[in-house]
This record gives C-alpha cells, structure tokens and sequence, in this order.
C-alpha cells in the first residue's frame, strides 16, 4: 500500500434506484483488471454483480448494504464505496459520504434527476462532497443527456457543464466527444477495453466548438491563466482547462457532466479519468475533529501517515471471524499490534488484524495510512465511534441519522426462533442506526421501527435466512386507552366473614374525568371515619384498577378519585380489606361514568414539492386527518396534521406512490382523543 495520498482518491457511486450505479462499478472493476469477467446486477448467469454479495442483493436485482473496494488507474489507488439507490437504506448512502471525499452522481440519460438524486445530493451538500455527474444509459430509447444536464441546474442547483457530447444516441450510441481534446472517442473489443480515438465526425463539429466553448467560458471563472490565455486569442491547452474544472469542482462550484453507457461498456475509461484529475484526493480536504478537553473546539487535522491517529468506524458488519469494523483513517496511520483508544468509552484496544475489503473479499494488511479506508477485525465499538493514540482526545463529529417512520410487530413461532430473533435484532439494531427495536410495555409484543416497508421485510427476511428465526409479523398494537366522561358516585362495603378475623371496609366518594393526567385521588375524609393509616391503601385499590379497564382491558386515563366519606371496624378492618372495597367501588362506579375508548392521535409532518400538495393534503383526510396548517419552504412545502395513528400505518408507501417518491413525513404522539362510535364497535367485536 503507497503512502502517497496524493495518489489516493476516495469515491462513492450514488445515485437513484436502478440508475446503473452496481453496472457501473462493475465496470471500473472490470477495466482497472481487478476482476477478469463481468457479470450482470440481476444474477441471470447464477453469479451477480461483484459488488452485490449478499444472497438477497442477487435475487432482487437490487443494493440493500454499501460495499467498499478499491482498484488502480493510471498510478493512483481508488477506494470506492458503492452505495443502496433506495430510499430505505439510507443511512448506507449517509455513512459512506461521510467519510469520502469525492462521488460520481449516477443520473439516468430517461429519467433524469429523480426522487433519491435530490436526497443523495442533500446528502453531498450536508458533508460538502466534490462530485461528478455521469449520464448513465445513454444507449436507451429516450435518452437525452444534455436535457439532464439542465435539470442538474434546475432541479439540484449546480453549475453543471458537459465535458463530453454523445456520437449518436439510443441504438445508435457509438462513443463520446471530448471537449478538453476535442476527439472522438470510440470504445472497441467485446467489452470496449480498447479506446480508438479518431477525429470528431463532420455533422458533429460545429456543436462541439460551441459546446467546448461554453466549457471553457465557465471554467475560466476558476483560473486567471484561462482567462488571460482567452482574452488574448492564445492556444488554451488541455491542461489549463482540466486544472481550471478541477478547482471549480473542489470548490463545488461546478459539476462536469459524463456520458456513456455502463451496460454497453461506453465511456468508462474517461470517467476514470476524470476520477483521478478532478476528484479532490484526502489532503485537498478539510477535515475537522472536536477536542473533547478543550471545550468542544474544532482542530484541522492532517493527512500526515506520521500524526497521532485519528479514524472513524463508519460501519460495522457480522463476518465469519466476528465483527468487521470499516473505518477511515483521517489522521496518522493505524498498523498491526498498535493500542488505540476508544474515545466514546476510553477503552484500550489492542488491534489484532487489519484489511482491506473487496466487496466480501479481503486482504491482509499491515498498515491502513491516512486518508485509506479499511477494516479492522474482532473488536468491540459502535458505529460511529473515533479511535485515538494514546494523549490524544479528538473525536469525529458523527453522522446525520433520520428517525425511523414505519413499525411492525414480529412474533416469534417457538423458543428457538425466540433466541435467534433477539440475536439477531441485537446485530441488527448495532449494526443500522435507522433500524430500532423495543418491547411495547403494554401490548408485551416486539416491535421493530424502520425507514420504510422494504428496509423492514428485509430484516425480517435475513432473519430467516441468516439465524434461521421463524417470525411472523403484523400491525403493531395501537395504545387505546379507556377514559369516563361524567361524574359518577360510589358507596361500597366490603364484608368477608371466616372463622376468626374477617374482613370490613366501607368507602364513598365519587369520580370524576379529570384533563391531561393519568391519575388524581383527593382526600376529603373527615372526622377519622376511615382511620388515617388505611388512606394510603384505598388509595392503592384505586389506582390498581388503572392498569387494565372494564370495558376492554385498555389502560385507563383521565380519572379523579375523591373519598369523602367510610366506616371501619376496630378488628375485622386491615389494609387488605380497604384495598379490597376500594376496587369494588372503582368497578361499581365505572360502568355508571359512561366510559368511552380514547385513540392516540399523531402530529404529522409531511414534506413535499409544491407539485404534490394536494396529493398529501387528499392522503390526509383520507385518513381522518384534520389539516392544521401548510406553509412553503422554497420549492417545498410542509402541510401539518393531526392524525389517528392507527390510521398512519402504510403511510409511507402510499405517499411515495403518490408523490413519485419525493416527499417524506414525520411524525410524533400529540394527545388522545374519543374514538369514533363506529370504529369503536368494530374494535369491540
């Protein structure tokens, strides 16, 4: 492994669902020879795509967790993280930027600017990563790249500039046209590994000039040189241009545009190229720690192999040696037989073995230098976690985890699927920070939360297949609760006689509704008529009942006791007993206060592009949502309601249906409020 991080780029693939980003890491495999044959994403010839490892990657065709590699091109080492296009996972494409310091946006030459390129581009904004665009599928009918190129600017805001024109497009896509050479590229051999280049067809020349002018007209923004050498009518070369779109790129503002076909093996070794002339390498970046010590500042660190170390795990995976922690190296460098620290629990761990990754392949290594990524083996951390030298105290800000939006009950079949189901959630739950699971308190039943319905049938899937956990799952349980809804009275005795001691206790009072508690019990006896130190267990009977109401074993709300009156006797009367009759009094006086079933009521967010606001607005009501309020925020909008959570189940499916995919919603508990009669009686059926 060189320690020239000059010559190191770390890249991430990302892109919308089925834009070609496995294809085209595929490729970059295949031309850097770091694997000999192709194989297809959908596993048609019984292999699959390198990078999708995972049994359930092959069968749907589709990326569920973020595979890292690393290749070689032109001198320089490629570290490349391919990342999930759907919007489930998530936190896959947000952990692997987090640590990258360059990407290729994977757009689609049809589809264009889709649903999931807007979030991955929120993402690169949020960790400000340098990017190139590359116009995928340019071989398919419909295609259009330069129609991207202005949604580029449109939709996401960057000053995108091609840097390559098409010769030909759809079944006739041939090659591309480089506008910094200005030659004609054209990729021959079954699978185009052999670049032919030729002079740009005539038909084609005028557009090009024009279009390398445009090129060259935002590039000299970034560079007096190009800027002089045109002002003066000198010969601009081809190195002025790429340092000019290299600054410009680094500094974000400006995006080159590539064009190819991944599937058809067009145009890749350009954008290789362009991988390892504009793609910022780690020490071009600025990467920040706090020092703990220090109250909270900030530190610059260095990308100098000899600094104290400084790495962050960024991703943590179950493997057949145990847990495999992915980590990059910011600072210094971290070898075989060092003792590093743990920031988070200042735990002392000795490193035993190190590697690096190919997909699910390894290397054995003795060194991982700044600016490398790599993965150390058998220790115990959390995603998320910074490892120091010892007398260093920095720690790594972490990374931006959104709140799960959708839940399910699981339930295990037998108690071997019991055991397995906890291991399993328990490996799960620390590997995904977006997957969460808990025992509900009150239904006593499982319930694991997620991104989305796919992110939930996939774990639920691996379960079975990974800890062979035989589970069933369902709607979790909403939290119903009973409430009464008028003042009702109450006089009870209770009086149990048996051989010796009996039991007697009278109580009288009332209850009534009481707002935003669970429980209010007020003592109003006078003149010692229940004696003081039998007080504390009526008011004990009374509040046991509060646990499982009459009406349907909900949990009971809203209630105020008040004892105002009772008698005892000087033998028979015993805690035991006062408890006893303030339970009866509880149920007696229940059933006459009208009781009524509450329903938890959501405050719900939903965050939509303006297109789609009567979409959301028609999906809300539907649910027996009441509209509190919209307001616009640049081209989105937020409508806010208060909606029924039973009601909120599905939610998410059906709003990316309806919106294609472009809105999102939060939610949070709000208040209870009475169910329905209607839905109430079904409840009770």
């Amino acid at each position: 492994m060189q320690k020239y991080t000059q010559k190191v780029r770390n890249i991430g693939i990302s892109a919308h669902i089925d834009s070609g980003k496995t294809t085209l890491t595929e490729r970059i495999l295949f031309f850097t020879k770091r694997i000999h044959t192709i194989h297809d994403v959908k596993g048609k010839d019984g292999v699959g795509a390198t990078m999708d490892s995972m049994e359930l990657e092959k069968e749907r065709g589709i990326t569920i967790a973020s595979a890292a590699t690393y290749c070689e091109w032109l001198e320089h080492e490629i570290n490349i993280i391919d990342t999930p296009g759907h919007v489930d996972f998530t936190i896959e494409v947000e952990r692997s930027l987090r640590v990258l310091d360059g990407a290729i946006l994977v757009l689609c030459a049809v589809g264009g600017v889709q649903s999931q390129s807007i979030t991955v581009d929120q993402q690169m904004r949020r960790y400000k990563i340098p990017f190139v665009a590359f116009v995928n599928k340019c071989d398919r009918s419909g295609a259009n790249p330069f129609r991207i190129t202005d949604q580029i600017k449109e939709k996401l805001g960057h000053n995108a500039v091609a840097m390559q024109m098409p010769i030909g497009l759809e079944v006739d896509f041939k090659g591309v046209v480089d506008l910094v050479t200005m030659k004609a590229l054209y990729f021959d051999g079954d699978y185009g590994e052999f670049v032919r280049t030729e002079e740009i067809p005539d038909h084609l020349l005028v557009e090009a000039e024009r279009r390398r002018e445009e090129l060259i007209d935002a590039a000299s923004m970034f560079s007096d040189e190009l800027t002089e050498a045109i002002l003066e009518e000198q010969e601009i070369s081809e190195d002025m241009i790429i340092a000019a779109v290299r600054k410009g790129t680094l500094a974000r503002e400006m995006i080159p545009v590539f064009m190819g076909s991944a599937y058809k093996n067009k145009g890749i070794q350009p954008l290789l190229d362009a991988v390892v002339n504009l793609i910022p390498c780690p020490s071009d970046v600025q990467n920040e720690a706090i020092e703990i010590d220090n109250g909270e500042r900030t530190v610059v660190l260095s990308s100098d192999p000899d600094a104290p170390l400084v790495a962050l795990a960024f991703k943590l995976e179950d493997g057949q040696y145990g847990q495999l922690t992915y980590l990059r190296v910011y600072q210094g460098s971290l070898c075989k037989g060092d003792t590093i620290i743990n920031v988070r629990n200042r735990k002392k761990i000795r490193v035993g073995r190190l590697a690096r990754m190919h997909a699910d392949q390894m290397e054995d290594i003795e060194t991982i230098p700044a600016g490398y990524i790599g993965a150390l083996f058998g220790i115990e951390c959390s995603s998320g976690d910074t490892f120091v030298s010892r007398g260093i105290n920095l720690s790594m800000t972490s990374m931006f985890v959104p709140e799960p939006v959708i839940s399910l009950a699981i339930t295990p079949k037998d108690n071997k699927s019991q055991l397995n189901m906890s291991k399993a959630l328990g490996r799960f739950s620390k590997e995904d920070p977006t997957f969460k699971t808990y025992v509900d308190d009150e239904t006593l039943e499982t319930i694991i939360e997620g991104m989305g319905e796919l992110h939930l049938e996939i774990y639920v899937e691996r379960m079975h297949r990974e800890y062979h956990a035989e589970v069933t799952t369902g709607k979790p349980r909403v939290a119903y609760r009973e409430a009464i809804t008028c003042r009702s009275e109450f006089n009870y005795i209770h009086k149990k006689q048996t051989g010796g001691a009996g039991q007697f206790g009278r109580v009288a009072g009332y209850m009534e509704p009481v707002a935003n508690t669970d429980f209010v019990f007020e003592n109003k006896v006078v003149g010692g008529r229940i004696p003081t130190q039998f007080i504390a267990a009526c008011e004990k009977g009374f509040k046991s009942c509060m646990a499982k109401g009459p009406k349907m074993e909900f949990p009971i709300t809203g209630i105020k006791v008040v004892l105002n009156d009772g008698a005892s006797h000087a033998v028979d009367s015993s805690e035991m007993a006062f408890q006893a009759a303030a339970r009866g009094a509880f149920l007696e006086s229940y059933k006459k206060a009208k009781p009524v079933i509450l329903e938890p009521i959501m405050k719900v967010a939903v965050e939509t592009p303006t297109e789609f606001l009567g979409a959301a607005m028609g999906l809300l009501n539907q649910r027996r949502g009441i509209i509190v309020g919209s307001q616009e925020e640049g081209p989105q909008c937020v409508v806010e309601a208060k909606v029924p959570l039973a009601e909120m189940f599905g939610f998410s499916t059906v709003l990316r249906s309806a919106t294609q995919g472009k809105a999102q919603f939060t939610m949070e508990f709000s208040n209870y409020k009475k169910l329905p009669q209607a839905i109430a009686e079904n409840l009770q059926k």
